[in-house]
């Protein structure tokens, strides 16, 4: 009998899926073509800094960026590494067929290349997920993987379910089996993406790993959950959640008329605030002082928060005062501008 992973859709997914498609929507019709290639590169660094990062690499969104330019940085050689090879695999991205097993085995050995022994291959050994000293999940034997990967690549190729269901119970279930020695973290995230951007190229653009990065913690406790109920639907709830929020982000950067985004902020300069600073796309949603939004980013110095937050959200146009023509009224409150907004 044809393998099938243990899933139900709660109504929680089905909104999630609705909301994502209409945002999608949304952004495809709003982002230019031209905007949409300079937010790549900007979001493919995210995108690896993110995942790279939830695996414990430091390096900053600025040093991978010095990496890809070619410039000395000034890090463990490992993690340098780590990152030349994740720009090396991204640089393929359009190239990988996320059906093909083969493909994920070809990519496995450039994300791993003088990291570990086992470049592209399975593992032939047992392999544990730890948190902290405590084991939280022992994998499948060795000799159970192949077969295993097998029927879950079988399992992708075949099935009816929407592309934002199956990529997460791909995800899911390469975790649970973490078929290598090494970097499946990594891969799995990757081959998510591989996954949605096949069913929609936007997704070959969208930083979903950098959020799930804010929410590693989340992160981990959705695949927990999922293991101890034998059920990925936490799992698939908590990465519909961080598609969604992203989503939103991206669609915060792009401009609704001619006047919103000013040529005295890139985009850039926004994405790298609001990868710094998770949640403020919500909390923006609502109204607030300078002090809220001052005290929610953790910044104590009042001239540090105006020059590197305040100021530069408001000259993006993406932050709308309450009282445009009192900017120094002690009842001044911030949000975030909405399409339709004047």
């Amino acid at each position: 009998m044809t393998y099938q992973p243990p899933f139900t859709l709660t109504a929680k997914t089905l909104n999630l899926i609705a909301s994502i498609s209409e945002q999608l929507g949304r952004l495809s019709a709003l982002q230019e073509p031209a905007q949409a290639l300079r937010l790549r590169r900007v979001n493919q660094i995210r995108t690896i800094q993110g995942s790279l990062a939830i695996e414990g690499n430091t390096l900053s969104v600025e040093q991978i960026t010095a990496v890809l330019d070619g410039k000395p940085v000034i890090a463990p050689p490992k993690e340098v590494q780590e990152v030349k090879n994740a720009l090396a695999v991204y640089e393929r991205f359009d190239e990988w067929n996320p059906l093909s097993e083969t493909d994920m085995l070809a990519a496995h050995r450039i994300l791993m290349l003088a990291l570990v022994d086992q470049l592209g291959v399975y593992r032939s050994g047992g392999v544990g997920v730890m948190s902290g000293s405590q084991v939280v999940h022992m994998a499948p034997p060795a000799n159970q993987v192949a077969r295993l990967m097998r029927d879950l690549f079988n399992w992708l190729q075949n099935t009816d379910h929407h592309p934002l269901i199956a990529s997460a119970v791909f995800h899911y279930e390469f975790e649970f089996i973490h078929p290598f020695a090494d970097g499946n973290g990594r891969m799995g995230r990757l081959w998510h993406s591989l996954i949605l951007a096949k069913w929609n190229p936007l997704f070959a653009n969208l930083p979903i790993e950098s959020l799930v990065f804010s929410h590693r913690s989340d992160y981990y406790h959705a695949i927990g959950q999922s293991t101890a109920k034998a059920d990925c639907a936490p799992f698939i709830e908590f990465m519909l959640a961080m598609i969604e929020q992203t989503l939103r982000e991206q669609l915060s950067l792009t401009p609704q008329d001619s006047q919103q985004v000013t040529p005295q902020v890139d985009n850039q300069v926004v994405a790298d605030i609001l990868h710094k600073q998770p949640g403020l796309v919500d909390y923006c949603q609502t109204p607030r002082t300078r002090a809220e939004l001052q005290a929610f980013c953790g910044l104590h110095d009042r001239e540090h928060f105006r020059k590197s937050v305040l100021k530069p959200l408001l000259d993006a146009g993406w932050l709308q005062r309450t009282l445009p023509d009192k900017p120094n009224s002690p009842n001044q409150r911030y949000f975030l501008k909405k399409e339709g907004n004047p």
